[in-house]
Order: structure tokens, then C-alpha cells, then sequence
């Protein structure tokens, strides 16, 4: 016997159908549950891939007509209105369990179905119509084929509109009124629903903008999910960013370092700038529709969503969305850097005008752009700035292909930015709104670009700057020297400088090339793979008794600029 026999038999057993009662024993729990769509009211639902999510109503007696509101969240889905109805009405004296379910009497009950609407799409969609029969259960069925999405559904029950959503007008377009370098100007018609004469309701709808620089949003629900998943994204790809960048680098220093200098450690300023550009600006104004949007980026392409909510209800409506491309910015001239050579660069405040040493650099406003491209196969590179005063700061920014790789701000330490993963890259200068406030003049750095072929990472900095001399070592015509190395084989040289009264030199940018044979006492080798110990000394010899000299320690590198230690002023003993 086939399954389809073996389902009439059971159904109608040997003498004909069995009664309603008989249908449904007392332990019978339904195939699927049970979902009653309320009616006025708007009801979220959740559709996995690839399942059919089932809704069942029914309508009050005479009911002449009806409307069904389905509302895609972004991805397209399938959905289908159908009327069942049996040919033998359930007896009303019949008492049913809470493990039985009323459609699933409709569904297994001798009876016929009509489907009524269907569509597919992801824009919403009503269907208007007359009722069925009172006999009959409506079932909505909905799916999605692409990705797991969710919909929203509005059951209203009677003649003309519910009224739950708001009126769009007979232009439902957004018009753009004006585009500059970075703000737009939108307006659209006002909806009919904001219009009416009564004044409380001006006080239940708002306009609401949405910016975004992927694409338009049909509706307030596709918005809503579409910003979720492109946060999830970016969240998941800066966490993978930061995990695989994480590298920590401890500054040591062991007891016999500390009981000579009790000098601050120097470390590396960070700066870190996010932007996020999901929703801007003009997020549900009340009833003005005229807006501008601002703090945009020059030179990009937005998309602008208008949806009119009914606060009352919890609906909207969306216009049909536009786009516009902000101005470009004007640019500065872009000069390049030549290969391994230093350069000075000098900037006045935000407000006046930049120059730089030899041709200079492209200018405007107070910023330097330079552009770098590093030789060999590799691309890599290095990019070091040092402030000459260390009083002063600057601000660089670094972008290769329009994308911004790096933003610090250059102060009283050495700065160094590895170049990795493009051709070329530009480099902008400019002072910082902290130097502009003080009314300083001027703002000075020194910048080196080189190619760095074999490299992996920036070269490694000592721990500290400072230099060390003993006291007890220092004799009248020696004096011996300590400071810290690091790990990397480099080369220190030494310069001397015998000093008059009121004589020094703060200037931070002046280079072992600016500095006479005369005063370079020594130069030597140094490494040590074992941080803690990574200390060298110096014994400078020949001085006179009794006489200040100015002790200077670079560190040559083969790339990036000379690193200059913090200048020492020993005097040598006058009696021996």
C-alpha cells in the first residue's frame, strides 16, 4: 500500500471521514507551530536561508476587505497569500487542547486552496483586496533564498488605507539643492501625513536622513540591517588588523642603568584616528524637509535616504534616495624625495605659509605635501622626522593610493614610519592646532625618506637618549662616557666642542654633517642581542683641565636620519 493510501485510510477509515474529534487525538502535538499574524500592528520576523516561515489570520465576519504589508530588510525574499477553506465547518461546541492547533484542522480537513498574491523582490509590498469567505484561514508564507534576512509584516482589516504608515507624496524623490567641498544640501516634497491640519500630529513624524558610501536603502528596516552587517565587518577586520599587528616591545632598563640617570624614559607617541561615516549628520531633524549634511569627506561619493516616521505607530516610509560626489579638494604641489636625503622643513601657523630648505615642497595653508617612491621590488621604506626645538609640533599624515596608512604628530621624540605595501606614498606636513595656538612663527622638522630593501620592520631605537658620566672616572684631562645601544649592529660616533661662557647648542636638527673633522674625537661598532646589557662606553681623552666641553653621541644609520643623544656638558677636573 503507497504512503497517499495509507494517509486516506487513516483520515477516513473504512466507513467514511472521521468526526473533527477523532481527527485530533488528546496527545497530538502539531507538525509545525502555530504563529497568528495580529492584526494593526507591525510584526518583525526572522528568515533563514532556504526555510518557508508560515503565518495564519483570519478575518471578523463581514469584513469587506483587507491589506497585507510585507517589508524586505535589504535581501530578496519570496511571499505568497493563500485562502483555505473546508468544505464542512469545525463544530463550534468543539473545545480544543493547548496541544492542538486550529490550522492544523484547516490543513488536514477535506477543503480547497487559493492562492491569492504572490511577489518576489526586496522592496515592500501591499496587496489590497476583497475577503474570502468567513470559512476561511489565510496563510502567508515567506522565504529567502540568497542569505539569512528578516521582514516585516502590517495586517489591516477594512476599507482604504490603515493609516500606520506614513503618506508619501506624489514626488517621492530627494533633489539636491547644492554640493560643496564637504557638506550637501537636500531637500524633499513633504509628506501628506506631516501636512494635515491637525497640529499634534506634526509632533508624531520626523524626517530622518541616512548617509552612507555604499548605496541606497529602500526602506528604514534594509538601512537598519545593512549598517549592522557592515559594522560587524569592520569590527571583525580591526580585529584581525590589531591582532596581527600586536607586537610588544618593552623598554628595559636593569638596576645599573637606573642608579645613573634618573631620566624619564622617551617613547613613541602614538595617535590613532578612526572615521566612521555610517550615519551622518541630520538624523530625524523633526518636520523641516530642507537639510544640509556636513562633516563629509572631500572628493567621495554618498547616498542619501529620506524615511518619514510614524512615532506612534513604529512605521515609516522611504523616499527614493540620491547621490552626489563632494568637491575635490584644491592640491598643493607635490615635490619628491630624493633617495637617503634629509631635508628641513619649516612651517609658520595654521595660518601663514609653509617653505622648506633647498626647492621645497608643495604649499598651502601652512602645509608641506611631499611624494616618496621606494626603489626595489620590495617597496619598502622609511620615512624619519625629528622636531629641531622639541618644543614645537607638526602633524603628518601619510597615504599611498588614497588610502591614509598613518597619522602621528611629530614632538620632542624621533619619529619613524615604516613605508610598506604600495608604490607611492605622500607625505603631508602640517602644523599642529596646538603650535598654531601659541603663536610661535615658526615650526621646524627634519624629514628623511630611504629605501629599505632587506628590512622587515623600522630599525630598533635605544631605550633612552640620555647619556652618563662618572664622576669618579673623570680626571683632569678625561672623561668617560655610557649610553644605550641596541641590538642592531650600528655605528656611534662622538663629537667634543670646548665651551665659553653662555655658550650651548639646542639645536636638536644639526646633523654630524654640520659638524667640523675637528670634533669628532671617535667612532666605533656597537651591538648587544641582550637589551638589558645593551650599554657602551667611551673614554675621551686630550682635554684641558678645568675646561667645559659639549659631548655629543650619533648614532649612524644606514637608514633614516643620524640620531642625535641629548647633548652633555661635562667639565674636567682642575686639580689632578
Amino acid at each position: 500500500m503507497s504512503l497517499s493510501w495509507l494517509a486516506v485510510a487513516l483520515l477516513c477509515g473504512p466507513l467514511g471521514p472521521l468526526p473533527l474529534g477523532a481527527m485530533a487525538p488528546e496527545n497530538e502535538v502539531p507538525l509545525r507551530p502555530t504563529t497568528w499574524l495580529l492584526e494593526d500592528k507591525v510584526t518583525p520576523i526572522h528568515l533563514p536561508k532556504g526555510k518557508t516561515r508560515r503565518f495564519y489570520f483570519t478575518l471578523k465576519k463581514k469584513t469587506p476587505s483587507m491589506s497585507l504589508t510585507v517589508s524586505p530588510c535589504g535581501a530578496p525574499i519570496e511571499w505568497t497569500l493563500a485562502a483555505r477553506t473546508l468544505k464542512d465547518k469545525p463544530p463550534k461546541n468543539l473545545h480544543w487542547s493547548s496541544k492542538k492547533s486550529m490550522p492544523e484542522v484547516w490543513w488536514r480537513g477535506p477543503g480547497t486552496e487559493a492562492k491569492i498574491h504572490t511577489y518576489t523582490g526586496n522592496s515592500a509590498d501591499t496587496y489590497t483586496g476583497p475577503a474570502y469567505a468567513p470559512a476561511s484561514i489565510y496563510i502567508l508564507r515567506l522565504k529567502s533564498q540568497e542569505q539569512d534576512t528578516s521582514a516585516s509584516v502590517y495586517l489591516h482589516e477594512g476599507h482604504g488605507s490603515s493609516g500606520a504608515f506614513p503618506k508619501l507624496p506624489a514626488d517621492p524623490r530627494v533633489h539636491t539643492l547644492g554640493v560643496g567641498l564637504t557638506s550637501v544640501s537636500l531637500s524633499w516634497n513633504p509628506s501628506s501625513s506631516v501636512t494635515q491640519p491637525s497640529h499634534s500630529v506634526k509632533h508624531l513624524h520626523d524626517y530622518c536622513v541616512l548617509v552612507n558610501r555604499n548605496h541606497n536603502y529602500r526602506s528604514l528596516c534594509a538601512a537598519r540591517e545593512g549598517i549592522k552587517k557592515e559594522r560587524e565587518r569592520d569590527w571583525k577586520r580591526e580585529k584581525k588588523d590589531k591582532q596581527r599587528k600586536e607586537t610588544v616591545w618593552p623598554i628595559l632598563k636593569d638596576w645599573w642603568w637606573q642608579q645613573w640617570d634618573t631620566y624619564g624614559e622617551i617613547q613613541p607617541s602614538t595617535s590613532a584616528a578612526s572615521d566612521d561615516f555610517a550615519e551622518l549628520g541630520c538624523t530625524c531633524r523633526g518636520v523641516e524637509s530642507v537639510c544640509t549634511v556636513s562633516e563629509l569627506l572631500p572628493d567621495t561619493q554618498y547616498y542619501f535616504d529620506v524615511f518619514v516616521i510614524d512615532k506612534l505607530n513604529g512605521t515609516s516610509a522611504a523616499y527614493t534616495g540620491t547621490f552626489a560626489r563632494t568637491h575635490e579638494e584644491a592640491q598643493p604641489a607635490v615635490i619628491a624625495l630624493k633617495e637617503g636625503e634629509p631635508r628641513l622643513v619649516s612651517l609658520q601657523d595654521g595660518r601663514g605659509s609653509s617653505s622648506s630648505s633647498g626647492s621645497g615642497g608643495g604649499r598651502q595653508q601652512g602645509a608641506t605635501v611631499f611624494s616618496f617612491r621606494p626603489r626595489g621590488w620590495q617597496q619598502n621604506g622609511l620615512l624619519t622626522l625629528q622636531s629641531c626645538n622639541g618644543t614645537q609640533k607638526m602633524k603628518v599624515v601619510v597615504t599611498s593610493r588614497g588610502k591614509v596608512l598613518s597619522t602621528q604628530e611629530v614632538g620632542e621624540q624621533l619619529a619613524q614610519i615604516w613605508l610598506q605595501g604600495g608604490p607611492s606614498y605622500l607625505i603631508r606636513l602640517e602644523s599642529s592646532e596646538a603650535s598654531a595656538v601659541t603663536g610661535r612663527p615658526r615650526v621646524a622638522v627634519k624629514i628623511q625618506a630611504s629605501s629599505a630593501y632587506h628590512r622587515q620592520a623600522a630599525p630598533v631605537l635605544p631605550a633612552t637618549l640620555q647619556m652618563k658620566s662618572f664622576n669618579k672616572l673623570r680626571s683632569c684631562n678625561s672623561i668617560t662616557l655610557a649610553w644605550m645601544g641596541t641590538e642592531e649592529r650600528s655605528l656611534y660616533c662622538v663629537y667634543q666642542r670646548r665651551l665659553s661662557d653662555n655658550d650651548g647648542n639646542a639645536d636638536r636638527c644639526l646633523g654630524p654633517e654640520t659638524r667640523p673633522d675637528s670634533e669628532r674625537v671617535l667612532c666605533k661598532y656597537f651591538q648587544e642581542l641582550n637589551p638589558r646589557r645593551a650599554v657602551t662606553t667611551a673614554v675621551i681623552g686630550g682635554l684641558e683641565p678645568g675646561a667645559a666641553y659639549l659631548l655629543d653621541v650619533y648614532l649612524m644609520r644606514r637608514w633614516g636620519i643620524p640620531i642625535k643623544y641629548h647633548s652633555k656638558t661635562v667639565r674636567t677636573r682642575r686639580e689632578c
